[in-house]
């Protein structure tokens, strides 16, 4: 399977996504599109094998209050709001599931991630995961924030979830090194 990844286009056919969340489907739907075109407050990127869409993630910046951040994240870093990559929204269409699009998926977000952290700062990527997801971003080292304001009220409540920029640096010189030996 040759899947790329890009930027959502207005163009891009969303009609026949259907990732089993009815939620997830709608906003990729009717409201994607909408949030980065015309209001400007997120991008989605999508993963596609020829012209069909395989998933997406949809992403934004926001900050993160450092007594928030796990004690180990805290050292050395100022006492004030940290600017962060926000993952929002991430799904896979059903018939791709299981196929590696949420890794594509991932390793794109990480690339914003590392850019917004040379362009305009980044300490990190946080998710509100949903329960029964956070093992799927533990396994990318993501561990869980204190939330102590601005829970979101679904029920059941979403977990929010940080990987450090710092991890995600590590990784890619792994990758590359790995690529270079």
């Amino acid at each position: 399977m040759a899947i790329e990844v890009r930027l959502l286009q207005e163009a891009d056919d969303r009609g026949s996504f259907q990732s089993g969340d009815e939620r997830l489907d709608l906003f990729f739907r009717h409201y994607a599109g909408q949030n980065q075109f015309r209001h400007h407050i997120g991008a989605t990127y999508v993963a596609l094998e020829s012209e069909t869409i395989l998933g997406f993630a949809t992403v934004s910046v926001g900050h993160v209050e450092i007594e928030n951040l796990p004690a180990g994240l805290k050292r050395k870093l100022p006492d004030y709001p940290l600017p962060i990559l926000r993952l929002a929204r991430l799904a896979v269409d059903r018939n791709a599931q299981g196929k590696g699009v949420g890794e594509h998926l991932m390793r794109a977000v990480f690339t914003v991630a590392v850019e917004l952290r040379g362009k305009v700062g980044c300490v990190g990527i946080v998710v509100d995961a949903k329960p029964g997801a956070e093992s799927y971003y533990s396994r990318y080292g993501f561990v869980e924030l204190e939330a102590v304001e601005g829970m979101l009220e679904e029920r059941p409540t979403p977990k929010p979830m940080i990987l450090p920029l710092s991890a995600i640096v590590r990784a890619v010189g792994a990758v590359r090194a790995k690529k270079h030996n």
